[in-house]
């Protein structure tokens, strides 16, 4: 009995044992987790960061003028890197530092904006690597390229992925803002109020962001070629090319103000549409024309397959 009792005894002791050992690797790996994000996670000063764009094309352009118009930084504060002439011009032109490598442009920036082809983002980033720490907030503008990828390729996770549109120029554009893993708060509030400096800002799953590329990010292009169709059909009316054109652009500024009275009414558009179409009148006859070619059917294909080409972009 006393033999018994012993083994007893050793088989609950080994078994405690067997218990502590699966409960203390996880909460050490945890412990150990919140101690890096602690001691990595710095706040961006929001005052007095320095914002670098990856990337000197038109997109990071359009923010740069954008975020400079508003007032929300100084030119002093951004810097982007290219060696070509044009595109340094057209960034010191409005007060932008321009160097020479990308590698300048992360050692000396505290937000990082990546603004670079889809398909040549993977190398950039991997090049960057070493340069990169926690200690700054990387953003990319990258179309139908996903966080996780962008995360593992940058080593680490403090990243924001932001969709905005062209109109960043003009402080009208759509941006739609999701956060990595680790993002903060704060992150999030800071890179709100930048894009927030050049459009409206919503924030959304990133699940979303094939079918918002292909709405707002390649919808401006639908309006521009909107603008040119309507300025031939002017032409075709009788009218001087410049004169169309001029027409067409300003109608298309109108129709930007109606849909901002939308947005604060509640309106809905074809209630819009309702109140210029007259009984009988000329704008019913056209709209007549535009539903027998399919108008709203072109215009959400054209939705679907760009939302398509940018799932096909973040699976490759």
């Amino acid at each position: 009995m006393i033999i018994d009792l012993k083994k007893s005894i050793l088989s609950t002791q080994k078994q405690n044992t067997r218990n502590q050992n699966k409960l203390s690797a996880p909460d050490a790996e945890n412990s150990n987790k919140g101690k890096f994000s602690m001691m990595t996670i710095v706040p961006i000063p929001s005052d007095s960061y320095k914002l670098g764009f990856i990337g000197a094309g038109k997109m990071a352009e359009s923010i740069a003028r954008g975020v400079i118009k508003s007032g929300l930084l100084p030119a002093s504060q951004i810097r982007t890197a290219h060696l070509g002439y044009d595109r340094r011009t057209a960034f010191e032109s409005f007060g932008v530092k321009v160097l020479d490598h990308n590698s300048q442009v992360v050692e000396d920036s505290d937000v990082v904006i990546l603004s670079v082809k889809p398909q040549v983002v993977e190398g950039v980033v991997l090049q960057l690597r070493s340069l990169l720490s926690e200690k700054q907030l990387l953003v990319s503008v990258v179309a139908g390229v996903k966080l996780k990828d962008l995360q593992e390729w940058a080593g680490h996770s403090r990243f924001i992925r932001v969709m905005p549109n062209t109109p960043a120029a003009v402080g009208n554009a759509a941006s739609v803002i999701s956060l990595g893993a680790g993002a903060t708060k704060d992150d999030g509030e800071l890179i709100s109020k930048l894009f927030g400096a050049i459009g409206k800002v919503w924030t959304a799953d990133e699940k979303l962001f094939d079918a918002i590329t292909g709405l707002s990010g390649s919808g401006p292009a639908y309006i521009y070629l909107a603008i040119e169709a309507l300025a031939d059909g002017g032409v075709a009316a009788g009218l001087p090319r410049d004169l169309a054109l001029g027409l067409a652009s300003q109608t298309l500024l109108q129709v930007l103000g109606a849909a901002s009275m939308a947005v604060n009414t509640g309106k809905h558009p074809g209630q819009l549409k309702d109140d210029v179409a007259s009984p009988g009148g000329t704008t019913i006859a056209g709209i007549h024309e535009l539903e027998k070619a399919g108008f709203r059917g072109i215009l959400m294909n054209a939705v679907v397959a760009a939302s398509n080409r940018s799932r096909e972009l973040s699976n490759n």
